[in-house]
């Protein structure tokens, strides 16, 4: 029997422009551990687009590709492409609010197509031998009684889906912004726990407002994974402790000036190839929060960074700007 989850006790959210795959390589040298997504990507861009959709660096494993799409043989189609390149697993975006993917009817909206989510489940299983789990939420608009999720639940894993990523909010298809949408809604781990108890075979994670290592730790307790988003990004540092509190590995190392070190021969190498050096180092910008010379870290790098001109020598000139305190 194939394997059907990849376990992902922590896992960085998929965010659209932020977790592209200069980002993955950069968090990835801070946690070993942590399973990786991409930025969401469409079934359309894949197979019409233009540029290579699925391109990213081996230093990225584990990584899971996140597809958005409804059409279940494009999404086979999408998978097989994803197992042949590599990946690690699938997820299918059964989440964004916005309304461009509910054009596309993907996201969110799917919620109210359950059916049409297991029929993708199973094509994709069908195609390829690489896990394929769901990103949803726990309702929408005013469909969002417990049963509602309950059944959605119940009826993707039915087609073959052991593994579920649940946003404990529920999305507003219409009226709120997508950055609304991740912060009007209230919070409701509790339901999230309810489905846990109730689908004790599942594979779980819980997403949504979770902001320390700590408080992972403590879903950790209920469910099977804790995914963190914007915290992840915003306080990439973070992530230099998820293998030794949350995996009981060695605590990993690297300073922060280590880490920015470490990036410099990517960069050039990434440069050399083609990429612009903001495209980058914008990813970087919170690597110091709450450090002294933070601001100016990010001052310099965010007001000379976009230049043209801008190379991996300007990291070193805004790595100036904080001091480095030697490790004990």
């Amino acid at each position: 029997m194939k394997t059907k989850i990849l376990p992902q006790r922590f896992s960085v959210a998929p965010m659209l422009d932020w977790t592209d795959r200069h980002c993955r390589y950069f968090h990835r040298l801070m946690s070993k551990r942590a399973v990786l997504y991409t930025e969401m990507v469409t079934t359309g861009a894949i197979i019409h687009g233009k540029g290579d959709y699925l391109a990213f660096n081996t230093e990225e494993h584990p990584v899971v590709l996140q597809l958005g799409g409804s059409h279940p043989a494009e999404m086979a189609h999408c998978a097989k492409l994803a197992e042949q390149r590599g990946y690690d697993a699938i997820n299918i975006n059964v989440g964004c609010p916005s309304d461009r993917v509910q054009n596309g009817m993907f996201g969110a909206c799917l919620m109210a197509n359950p059916h049409l989510v297991a029929d993708c489940v199973k094509a994709m299983q069908d195609a390829t031998d690489i896990p394929v789990s769901v990103k949803t939420r726990i309702g929408i608009d005013d469909s969002d009684e417990y049963y509602f999720l309950q059944d959605f639940i119940a009826t993707v894993a039915d087609a073959g889906c052991q593994q579920f990523v649940v946003h404990a909010r529920k999305a507003w298809l219409k009226g709120l912004s997508p950055k609304e949408n991740r912060e009007i809604p209230p919070l409701n781990y509790q339901r999230v726990h309810q489905l846990k108890q109730d689908f004790p075979a599942l594979d779980i994670s819980i997403n949504g407002g979770i902001k320390t290592l700590v408080e992972a730790a403590e879903q950790l307790q209920q469910l099977d994974g804790v995914m963190i988003g914007r915290e992840a990004y915003a306080n990439p540092y973070l992530l230099s402790q998820v293998d030794s509190l949350l995996y009981g590995d060695a605590p990993q190392t690297l300073t922060e000036h280590e880490v920015v070190r470490q990036m410099i021969p990517y960069i050039e190498r990434q440069m050399q190839e083609g990429a612009r050096f903001w495209h980058i180092a914008r990813h970087m910008l919170g690597l110091f929060q709450g450090q002294p010379g933070a601001r100016q870290w990010r001052r310099l790098l965010s007001e000379q960074g976009h230049l043209s001109s801008a190379t991996p020598a300007l990291l070193l000139q805004a790595l100036s700007k904080v001091p480095e305190v030697a490790a004990e």
